[in-house]
């Protein structure tokens, strides 16, 4: 983990809908490489805050800096530019399209406005960036195959993919395990240790299997009813009794 300045910091961070407070006065600085996860109940929002976080929610109150830079009012295009990048619980893929399809459509959005996708393809000038992407992700030999015909743990892995093509500095993962069978996921979870450790990115994840995260994280962030519980490594936040009481006593 870095000792540099930090690439995320959110301060008092909150968003609250008719009145009615779902994330409130989060505080967090994470550090450039860093691997931070985030638990907690279901509704104690940690997607909202990952929605606030990539600008799909706007802030009602408090402060959003990407690498010292306010980007509390930025769209998510903008924060995608800066090297801000997610991946979503439910999954967007379109079935009737190639693996390599939705890579190179993928690195031409990164790429920005342009030539039309029929003179880009013909000129295939993200052959290469295509190819590593895929192989890097175990998809090199599912190229031309659909996106439908994958399974869940293959689905999963084209998101992270179209995610990484586009070279994101920080990325937020939400849920990744979720709908990968149980023989899918020790190769899921080497592949974003990959991206972490080798790739030398900055990473937030949402996930409940504590197996997963505790081979995976620096830090636990434990959210509950909307707040910042607590935040440590995950030997500190598993002997926590208030966490033990408001998140891990309960069923998993």
């Amino acid at each position: 983990m870095s000792t540099t300045a930090p690439v995320l910091r959110l301060d008092g961070l909150g968003w609250s809908v008719r009145g009615v407070p779902i994330v409130q006065d989060v505080t967090l600085d994470v550090a450039e490489g860093e691997f931070v996860a985030f638990i907690g109940p279901n509704g104690a929002g940690k997607t909202s805050l990952f929605n606030l976080i990539s600008g799909i929610y706007p802030a009602s109150h408090g402060t959003l800096y990407l690498d010292g830079a306010d980007i509390t009012a930025l769209p998510v295009p903008a924060r995608a530019r800066r090297g801000l990048g997610r991946t979503f619980q439910t999954s967007s893929l379109w079935p009737g399209l190639s693996v390599a399809d939705h890579v190179r459509l993928a690195a031409q959005a990164a790429a920005g406005p342009g030539a039309s996708y029929r003179i880009w393809r013909r000129a295939d000038r993200y052959r290469q960036q295509v190819e590593e992407t895929l192989e890097r992700t175990g998809l090199a030999d599912r190229a031309e195959d659909l996106a439908g015909s994958l399974s869940h743990g293959g689905k999963r892995k084209l998101e992270l993919a179209v995610l990484l093509v586009g070279n994101p500095r920080l990325i937020l993962l939400d849920e990744p395990m979720a709908g990968v069978s149980a023989e899918e996921v020790p190769a899921l979870v080497e592949l974003i240790r990959s991206v972490h450790q080798e790739q030398g990115r900055t990473v937030l994840m949402v996930e409940h299997h504590m197996d997963v995260l505790l081979g995976l994280a620096d830090r636990l962030a434990v959210m509950h009813h909307g707040t910042l519980l607590a935040l440590d490594t995950p030997e500190a936040v598993m002997a926590d009794e208030t966490v033990q009481g408001a998140y891990l006593g309960e069923a998993l």
